[in-house]
């Protein structure tokens, strides 16, 4: 059974009727959802609000990219965590950046890697 298209302005009045408004947010550039691994990218988006009952739902489409943040690792961190877990320099500064600069996670990823 084939499904009959509807037009944009019926789509529109249906949905008022529903109580459902669409607004479309004019001369968005970039959309940025950040992380804590890193910021999610779109770029020339196309950026819909939907309000419904109060309750507001954004719409984004366009084309994403990655990009992945780069933990800034203190030397005396690093020198901390090698002492700490009984574990080489650049063992340490792995794995500050595997844990995200998190000392104690460090020091546990290490001790546990020696067990």
């Amino acid at each position: 059974m084939a499904m009959k298209r509807i037009s944009p302005r019926q789509a529109r009045r249906m949905m008022s009727q529903l109580g459902m408004r669409v607004e479309e947010v004019p001369n968005v550039q970039r959309v940025t959802i950040s992380t804590a691994n890193g910021d999610l990218i779109i770029d020339n988006p196309t950026v819909n609000i939907l309000d419904m009952q109060g309750q507001k739902i954004y719409q984004i489409t366009g084309e994403e990219r990655t990009e992945v943040r780069e933990t800034a690792v203190q030397e005396e961190d690093v020198l901390l965590v090698a002492q700490q877990a009984g574990a080489s320099l650049d063992e340490a500064r792995r794995a500050l950046q595997e844990t995200g600069g998190d000392l104690a996670q460090a020091i546990m990823l290490l001790s546990s890697k020696q067990k």
